[in-house]
């Protein structure tokens, strides 16, 4: 006697509409764009460990790789955050070396040689962050309130504040740091150095609220559409805002890191990072348009362009021929991206073209 299989009522099997296999196939578009790098991240270990026997030393990957780029994927995780929204900040660059600059003035002793106020800690602190918070307000308002591009007004923002670094530090070098700055790059935890657990700790925190949060969800329906993230009930005026702060307070973090690796404050900190974070994020598949990308892959962008730079440098390559690298992988990283774009495209016009009737479920028939 033959078995038949039961009959499912057609009621019973929900008919996935357009909309959802569309939606469903971006989802899936982005979540694979987020690891497409890993792939060419395990090629180059695997080219830099043929190039030099030094390279996947626990040494060189956690203190070389991770731990010296941990300031420059801070500024990735703000950069990118940025651009989901729809927006550009380039003055993240000045705020780096201008934060700490400031700091340092307000602290050194006046008696030293350098220009300083000999303030204590936290009220030079405070004072810091408050004229940080100021400039990504200034930024916020002019983009939000006054409908200014934000491409220009950070850029004159980025002149505007590397010019008074340069007027407040009189050109000088500060290596009185205090402690608790000395301390992030000094110290471990678990054994591992504090930056290198804070570059995998802020990419995991910083993932989680963009994916699961409203505010996060809120960034990628402001930069896919600001006119319809309005007419769903966002407040565009207080997300801007918020975006440019929490960039502007991220690039003062960036800076204090990265005067702790080099123990010093120059006019010059962080000159020229602004290309390596855009690199860094365009490679990782973050949207110049706004409301793709993830931070995921912009920190698979972080630690490719880390590798890349750590296998050069171990290669005794000029510094320059690694800066024309970078530029060589943000024209790639935008072919590419446009390529991917052009096929995404083409997969929901053949997705909408689909007739109706093979969007449903085949039937299932008892057998004989």
């Amino acid at each position: 006697m033959t078995q038949t299989s039961p009959t499912i009522p057609d009621a019973a099997v929900p008919v996935e509409s357009k909309k959802e296999r569309i939606r469903r196939f971006s989802l899936a578009g982005r979540n694979l764009q987020s690891v497409a790098l890993i792939p060419v991240i395990i090629a180059v270990c695997i080219l830099g460990a043929l190039i030099s026997p030094h390279f996947f030393t626990p040494t060189n990957i956690i203190n070389n790789v991770l731990a010296l780029s941990a300031p420059l994927a801070i500024l990735v995780i703000a950069e990118s955050v940025i651009l989901i929204g729809g927006y550009f900040d380039l003055s993240l660059q000045s705020t780096v070396g201008f934060s700490v600059m400031v700091f340092a003035v307000l602290i050194t002793a006046p008696a030293t040689g350098t220009r300083g106020y000999g303030l204590p800690l936290p009220v030079a602190l405070l004072i810091t962050l408050g004229v940080v918070l100021l400039i990504g307000l200034l930024n916020g308002f002019f983009v939000s309130v006054l409908k200014l591009n934000a491409f220009i007004v950070t850029l004159a923002m980025l002149i505007l504040i590397q010019g008074v670094t340069l007027g407040i530090s009189n050109g000088q070098t500060y290596t009185d740091l205090p402690g608790f700055v000395l301390w992030l790059g000094t110290a471990s935890v678990f054994g591992l150095p504090i930056q290198a657990v804070i570059f995998v700790g802020a990419f995991a925190l910083g993932a989680v609220i963009m994916r699961f949060t409203p505010t996060g969800r809120g960034l990628y329906a402001m930069g896919g559409s600001i006119e319809a993230a309005r007419a769903a009930g966002l407040n565009i005026r207080r997300l801007t805002f918020g975006l440019f702060v929490v960039g502007s307070l991220m690039a003062m973090l960036a800076g204090l890191m990265l005067a702790a690796q080099t123990s010093v404050a120059t006019a010059s900190l962080g000159n020229n990072i602004i290309f390596t974070v855009f690199a860094a994020a365009v490679l990782g598949g973050i949207d110049l348009n706004g409301g793709r990308g993830t931070l995921v892959g912009a920190a698979l962008g972080v630690l490719l362009l880390s590798i890349i730079q750590n296998i050069l440098t171990l290669s005794n390559v000029p510094s320059f021929w690694i800066n024309a690298a970078y530029g060589v992988i943000i024209l790639g990283a935008l072919l590419i991206g446009r390529v991917s774009a052009m096929y995404s495209h083409l997969r929901q016009i053949s997705s909408r073209r689909r007739p109706a009737d093979s969007l449903a479920p085949p039937t299932t028939t008892s057998a004989p």
